[in-house]
């Protein structure tokens, strides 16, 4: 096992994996912007460095820093959370010449997974059912072409990246050319890189993502489904485990799938698995694998009882899965709301809720100031309870319990979901709207 692990992330994910650490007996290295040197992960930590100034492209996406802030510190493995250079396949590659262990996959894996046309490509090989799609589009002339032969409505899609970003829906002829500019344009601003496919556009779909956990010694295991169909803008605002409408027999064929399409790419660490399920003909699609731990890991592990970043930190140290897919079991119910802010500003008031089985991931403390430059999560709600209708209440009481003065919150829309007629269904699809 590591005796010393750097986190190359901030906020409330640099936080949970610190914790994690401390509970298998690791050191910790935080690394901080000068924005974010009062920061509660920075004093959780055993030790910290400053790497650059307060923009991610100065500091959290600086892989050079971060890797000389490790070496300084005598870290032997680099944790990237979520975001940031977790599904960067050059820094996993610059962590292990310099002798890093990267907890996570491996820069061939992480770089063929992060690319939608390599992936595509690489899970019809395995025999995982896609969306009907194109191959990567050269032009707008490309694109209409394809449109014309699939018909539509299409979805436009940026081949790297994610987080909703370089997504156009199209619903005709005469807006394909606009929207493909946009989309290109957009992906080209946040990847580094405008190219794009096209997808035959699903409606009234749900979108459900099958967790995994693969060793170094060839195992993989599938630890059920989180629903994520409550979104705004392609950013999931609500997850659920597990899903309100997945029989027995989908769920089954559905996570032997992501086992399947994890060995066919030799996937090593925690990893998710995205699918579309229609729900009507109870068919799912491939959509994407993200190459490491989900923001809506928690919803999995309130069901599950295990530790997934206390199992990425053993698989990268080369322990073997002590269970396997038969020995674990689902319980109850788990609902996770995001807490996004809507501005920045001083949080002059903050009360968390508790009670049994309530969690509230967060980097949050009274008089922190919310800088401007990252993310707008602040925090994850999470709640576990034997039914699903009891989740629900659970959420209601705990979000009315959760106080974050001086800085604007969705706290309020996250309670008018959680009492919405079609989340209360569990009928709820990709085009949900809070009101529904």
């Amino acid at each position: 096992m590591f005796s010393k692990v750097l986190i190359a992330n901030r906020g409330e994910i640099a936080v949970r994996v610190i914790r994690a650490c401390n509970e298998l007996g690791i050191k910790t290295v935080a690394v901080y912007s000068e924005a974010d040197k009062d920061a509660y992960h920075v004093e959780l930590a055993d030790e910290s460095v400053c790497i650059g100034g307060p923009h991610s492209k100065d500091s959290y996406l600086n892989g050079e820093a971060i890797v000389k802030a490790a070496l300084d510190k005598g870290a032997q493995a680099i944790h990237p959370g979520f975001g940031f250079l977790s599904e960067k396949e050059h820094f996993c590659k610059l962590c292990k010449d310099k002798g890093l262990t990267f907890i996570g996959p491996g820069p061939d894996v992480i770089f063929q997974m992060g690319d939608k046309e390599q992936a595509r490509i690489l899970m019809k090989k395995a025999g995982v059912p896609v969306i009907p799609g194109s191959d990567l589009l050269n032009s707008v002339d490309e694109a209409k072409a394809f449109a014309k032969e699939i018909g539509f409505p299409v979805l436009l899609k940026a081949k790297a990246g994610g987080g909703g970003k370089g997504i156009r829906p199209v619903e005709s002829m005469d807006t394909l050319e606009a929207a493909f500019k946009t989309a290109s344009q957009e992906a080209e601003s946040a990847f580094g890189d405008g190219g794009l496919y096209m997808e035959r556009r699903l409606v009234k779909v749900k979108h459900v993502e099958i967790q995994v956990l693969a060793d170094t010694h060839g195992n993989v295991v599938a630890l059920g489904e989180r629903e994520c169909s409550a979104q705004r803008n392609n950013q999931k605002l609500v997850e659920e485990a597990p899903s309100p409408v997945l029989t027995p027999a989908i769920r089954k064929a559905m996570c032997d799938t992501a086992a399947k399409a994890a060995k066919s790419v030799g996937y090593v660490n925690a990893g998710t698995i995205e699918f579309l399920y229609d729900d009507k003909d109870q068919k799912f699609y491939f959509m994407e694998m993200n190459t490491r731990i989900q923001v809506e890991h928690p919803v999995t592990e309130m069901i599950t009882g295990l530790d997934l970043v206390k199992w990425q930190i053993r698989i990268a140290a080369g322990e073997k899965l002590d269970f396997g897919q038969d020995d674990f079991k689902m319980e109850g119910h788990a609902i996770e709301c995001r807490i996004n802010a809507a501005a920045t500003g001083v949080v002059n008031r903050y009360r968390e809720p508790g009670g049994p089985n309530v969690r509230f991931d967060s980097f949050l403390y009274q008089g922190y100031s919310v800088p401007p430059y990252y993310d707008s999560m602040l925090g994850k709600l999470i709640v576990h309870a034997p039914t699903r209708a009891d989740a629900i209440q659970k959420m209601i009481a705990a979000l009315s319990e959760l106080k974050v003065d001086g800085v604007k919150t969705n706290i309020e829309e996250q309670g008018k979901i959680m009492q919405s007629p079609a989340f209360v269904s569990g009928l709820y699809y990709t085009d949900f709207k809070v009101g529904d």
